[in-house]
């Protein structure tokens, strides 16, 4: 008892000795990327502006134009709202991979979410602009839904005898994925002019962010986030092996689908708002395991936390690096994912070889 008392209390010691500085730096994170933009606002005025929207703060007279304001509130601070989502999002998604797989390659893509919800998109873009019957949310509905729908397809084809192995889950995935590929190919040869909106959603993209789609994707995130939490020592015992983890009494089938549920969910909801943005479940929760270690009640908050700080300096470099001209997101994430990748790749070669 005393031991499991003393675990406890270092693991909360932990927890807060790496979530503490993270959070600052978010919160630098923050500051930085709102007071940046191709607009010359004054750090003075975009602070000004933030504060008189605060409810806490007391009326202020409004000495700043209109439009600076509509550019501060409406468009800098959403955006920044939905890259922490997002960001946070696919690390926790990544980690729920990687632990649930037992796999550090794995990323929130690997079972075809990415693929399906990519698919389902470009055949709205294509086909579907008449049937927008939610109108704005239309869009991010069908690939959120196509996501989820390529998860089951994946899990059913792997759920063999009663059971689903790991190896077969991800071949699974591979050919549930190089299918959907060759159909995302056909729908890009026929789009014509449709071609560069297609491509422009594929590499990711907060530009369309606004307070609403902030507000639809939080339950999301929120609900994985807990759901994930509740399994944090199912992870831990995943990570012992399937076998031990079963003698010590957990149900390995059943974590695994719930696991994969939440972070798909998860993952596909960040997905469905701001298009394919790749390496993030892949890179955060790696560099923060070596960092934290790998008991999950803590990689899982803290990964949360640094997803969502380089996605937001990933989002400023985008939109700041090439100005007047905005780059895709998904071309930052990648220029910092694809060596890392590799490097990863390497390292465990050089493990096996």
């Amino acid at each position: 008892m005393m031991a499991v008392k003393e675990g406890q209390q270092g693991f909360g010691k932990k927890l807060v000795f790496w979530l503490l500085p993270l959070l600052f730096v978010l919160l630098l994170a923050v500051v930085g990327s709102v007071s940046l933009g191709s607009a010359q606002l004054s750090f003075n005025m975009v602070w000004k502006i933030i504060f008189s929207h605060l409810p806490f703060v007391p009326d202020m007279e409004r000495e700043w134009p209109k439009a600076a304001e509509v550019i501060v509130w409406n468009i800098r601070m959403p955006r920044i709202m939905m890259a922490i989502l997002v960001g946070a999002a696919l690390a926790m998604a990544g980690v729920a991979y990687q632990g649930v797989l037992r796999n550090p390659l794995a990323d929130p893509y690997i079972l075809g979410v990415s693929s399906g919800a990519s698919l389902g998109a470009a055949s709205f873009i294509l086909f579907g602009q008449g049937l927008a019957i939610l109108g704005q949310w239309t869009l991010p509905l069908v690939a959120f839904v196509c996501g989820i729908g390529t998860l089951f397809i994946v899990y059913r084809l792997a759920y063999i005898a009663g059971k689903v192995q790991i190896e077969t889950l991800l071949l699974s995935g591979v050919v549930v994925q190089a299918f959907l590929g060759a159909g995302l190919s056909l729908i890009m040869s026929i789009s014509g002019e449709k071609m560069q909106q297609i491509l422009y959603w594929l590499m990711g993209s907060l530009t369309l962010s606004d307070w609403s789609s902030g507000v639809a994707v939080a339950p999301y995130v929120i609900v994985g986030w807990f759901v994930i939490m509740l399994f944090t020592r199912e992870l831990n015992l995943l990570a012992l092996g399937e076998q031990k983890a079963h003698h010590l009494g957990m149900n390995v089938e059943r974590t695994r689908l719930i696991v994969l549920l939440a972070a798909s969910l998860t993952a596909g909801a960040a997905v469905a708002v701001s298009g394919v943005i790749g390496f993030v479940g892949l890179i955060v929760p790696h560099i923060m395991r070596t960092l934290v270690g790998s008991d999950h009640r803590v990689l899982l908050p803290v990964s949360a936390v640094a997803g969502a700080i380089l996605l937001i300096a990933a989002d400023t470099l985008a939109r700041t690096i090439m100005d007047p001209q905005e780059l895709p997101i998904g071309v930052i994430t990648a220029f910092l994912g694809a060596p890392f990748f590799g490097y990863l790749l390497r390292k465990r070669r050089q493990r096996f070889f």
